[in-house]
């Protein structure tokens, strides 16, 4: 692909780097006083997990990386990976734990996610801004305890751990915020 110059580039592009398929996952623009502006960035390179970071100069460029965005279905984990299905082709996507950390406890089985592919590798999944989760195991509220927003702890059917307030049950549909892992909301679904 064609050479991208730095100031274009955004957190989540995918470049070339010392030969390897980067994503960046920082960017910024530095223009100090009586200086020439630069570029400050992190890339954190796909196959080995390294992370460079790199100060540019704004005329400086990187190879670009075609990133393809394809809807995936999570299917199941062994110990291979964890595997997603094309919906259409039946095709199997195996992706590592080391690049899932971050969304494991998001997977829900026969949900639609969206993988980065760079090079046939996926280097990324997307998340919707929320999801809807159950309750799996969450302690019972004390009645009268609701002068304030209080909260307890519940764990979802993925295991992730979030904060509810005491009114909500085990068994319920909450939104959950994929950002940070907050409570948004009961679901109306």
């Amino acid at each position: 692909m064609a050479s991208v110059n730095v100031i274009t580039l955004r957190k989540g592009h995918a470049v070339r780097h010392n030969n390897e398929v980067c994503l960046v996952i920082d960017h910024e623009l530095k223009t100090p006083p009586r200086m020439a502006s630069y570029v400050q960035m992190s890339v954190r390179s796909v196959a080995t997990k390294k992370v460079s970071n790199l100060r540019m100069t704004s005329n400086d460029s990187l190879e670009g990386v075609h990133l393809e965005k394809l809807g995936y279905e999570y299917s199941y984990k062994d110990t291979e990976g964890y595997h997603f299905l094309h919906p259409e082709t039946y095709e199997d996507m195996v992706v590592y734990e080391d690049l899932i950390e971050d969304v494991k406890n998001y997977l829900i089985e026969g949900q639609l996610y969206t993988l980065l592919i760079a090079d046939e590798i996926v280097v990324s999944i997307e998340l919707p801004l929320t999801m809807v989760m159950i309750v799996a195991e969450s302690s019972e509220g004390v009645k009268g305890d609701s002068a304030n927003n209080v909260y307890k702890p519940a764990t979802m059917q993925t295991g992730l751990n979030v904060s509810v307030p005491l009114f909500i049950n085990q068994g319920e549909r909450i939104l959950v915020k994929t950002e940070d892992g907050s409570y948004q909301g009961r679901s109306n679904d």
